[in-house]
């Protein structure tokens, strides 16, 4: 069985958030898919079989089964794009319908639900936990399940160094970090995304986490396509254009790993 391991949001190896993917006839155990997420140590591994009009798709941290997640998602597209599968393909997953679609640049364009952002009061445990002061909270609703914090400005964001043991509480999947970007930085906002209940204690690039920064960011910047840069040790840029209750993110993709998985 081959397994790939792909850098999503970038052109280069060794940046961008690194996935695994599997291609499969049908989903076996579940325990089989978190051993194997478990094994290779990503953030995220795709799992993916033939479907009707499309594929079903599936994603493990090394710790849980998640909702939705925006750079496996990216892997697997570019994967299934160099085995030759053409135009806009269609994901069926737990948050419905995604699809993913080629660009003339070598991009790929996922379309995603936009999160339903709520207002939070800011807990005096969270500023304690990331060491920040907090501007404003959100929750991302049921999809992602995340917090959203916004702090003063993008050299708080890079520099934060936060308690991930007291933030395993606070969330249910992670905590995102953002801020708006330092004037002429060549991107609109920065992030970071931190989700050790979920076994990630620091992602290197959340595609998903961009289905709450775009419309917070698209309120904030009165622009509804932003590109938003994720300021970890790998860093990443995703592309993203706010369409109503759906969200674009874009990205390249590279494989790095091609091999056999003897399990």
């Amino acid at each position: 069985m081959r397994i790939r391991v792909v850098d999503a949001f970038t052109d280069r190896p060794f940046s961008g958030a690194p996935a695994g993917v599997v291609l499969l006839e049908a989903f076996p155990d579940d325990t089989w898919m978190q051993r194997v997420a478990a094994e290779v140590n990503h953030a995220e591994t795709a799992f993916l079989h033939p479907a009707e009009d499309g594929w079903a798709l599936r994603w493990f941290t090394p710790a849980v089964e998640v909702a939705l997640c925006g750079h496996a998602t990216l892997a697997s597209a570019h994967v299934l794009r160099e085995t030759g599968v053409e135009g806009p393909i269609r994901f069926s997953t737990r948050s419905g319908v995604l699809t993913a679609s080629p660009g003339p640049d070598g991009t790929i364009t996922l379309d995603f639900p936009t999160a339903q952002l709520s207002r939070l009061e800011a807990a005096p445990a969270l500023a304690n936990a990331l060491q920040a002061k907090i501007e404003t909270v959100h929750h991302t609703g049921p999809n992602t399940d995340d917090l959203l914090v916004e702090v003063a400005d993008e050299k708080t964001v890079r520099s934060l160094v936060p308690d991930l043991r007291a933030l395993v509480p606070l969330s249910r999947r992670g905590v995102i970090v953002t801020a708006a970007a330092d004037p002429g930085a060549g991107y609109d906002f920065v992030s970071r995304f931190f989700g050790p209940a979920v076994g990630v204690d620091e992602d290197p690039v959340t595609g998903s986490a961009h289905t709450a920064l775009t419309p917070f960011w698209a309120e904030r910047l009165g622009r509804d396509v932003l590109t938003g840069y994720q300021a970890s040790p790998r860093g990443g840029l995703v592309r993203v254009a706010l369409h109503g209750e759906r969200t674009h993110l874009s990205g390249h993709a590279v494989t790095v790993i091609d091999g056999e998985l003897h399990a």
